[in-house]
């Protein structure tokens, strides 16, 4: 995959300016997690895919994708450009391939794996409902959530 040229320079400003760490949804996300009684390390360097949130000892991790670069199906923020439409159809099949590939090496592991959606994340009672019952799932121990 080629990237295309930058063609409007305020564009090319904008998309500079993306955190690609420590964004709302993931500081909204530490703290649910702190709130529940999760203990994690934050980009786990020597996992496949560094999860955003890990848990080594109990064995669990956890990405939390942006709506729009992870193009989430069914939701108003996962779009697709208009410009370049080809270009980002093709980015968004990567990037939903690599988490593919990232979530299979951790199970290999043995690690469970969760992901949480930025429109998840930046819903506080959603947010809520959702870390207390990954906290129940991870604190038995049963096997990971797919959604």
């Amino acid at each position: 995959m080629r990237t295309p040229p930058a063609s409007d320079p305020a564009r090319s400003a904008l998309m500079k300016r993306v955190r690609q760490a420590r964004t709302g949804a993931e500081e909204a996300v530490a703290a649910a997690l702190r709130r529940a009684g999760l203990h994690y390390r934050r980009n786990a360097k020597g996992l496949p895919g560094a999860p955003d949130f890990a848990n080594r000892r109990r064995r669990w991790a956890l990405f939390v994708n942006g709506c729009f670069w992870h193009h989430h199906k069914n939701c108003r923020r996962g779009t697709i450009p208009k410009q370049n439409n080809a270009f980002w159809l093709e980015k968004f099949a990567a990037n939903r391939a690599r988490d593919s590939r990232k979530a299979k090496a951790l199970r290999a592991l043995g690690f469970r794996v969760a992901i949480l959606w930025e429109c998840e994340a930046l819903d506080p009672p959603r947010l809520k409902a959702r870390v207390a019952r990954l906290a129940g799932l991870w604190g038995r121990g049963q096997l990971d959530e797919k959604r």
